[in-house]
């Protein structure tokens, strides 16, 4: 029985087949889902678990070599953002870029981890190292 760490099989069994730079999408509530493209609901009422907590507990095990997310969230979020992603991703550097170009990457990744965060344009692109 695992004890610690990431404890949702499924979640455990998407991240094991993300390989070398491959890519793995975590999103908020509101981000469309995607015919074909594995995802793990693991929403459960407003920001829980947020897609900053879903990160970090990615990141005890997995190592991130670049993320992506929509330009869109520093204009609408406080400022101290990118200084907060720039924290939780440590030396991985964060790209930003439009949200329509953001989403064209997500049929290319691994799988999708959903969310309760209601934060805008929360959502990630994590590319494995």
């Amino acid at each position: 029985m695992i004890r610690s760490g990431i404890l949702n099989p499924h979640v455990l069994s998407l991240v094991a087949r993300v390989r070398h730079t491959n890519t793995l999408v975590i999103a908020d509530r509101g981000f469309p889902s995607w015919p074909g493209l594995e995802t793990v609901d693991l929403s459960l009422v407003d920001d829980v678990p947020t897609v900053a907590q879903v990160v970090s507990a990615l990141l005890v095990n997995w190592t991130v070599g670049r993320a992506f997310m929509a330009e869109e969230f520093l204009k609408v979020n406080p400022a101290g953002s990118r200084e907060r992603i720039a924290a939780l991703l440590g030396s991985a550097p964060c790209e930003f870029e439009p949200h329509v170009q953001f989403k064209l990457r997500v049929p290319r990744s691994v799988g999708l981890i959903r969310t309760g965060d209601t934060t805008q344009y929360a959502n990630m692109i994590l590319e494995s190292a």
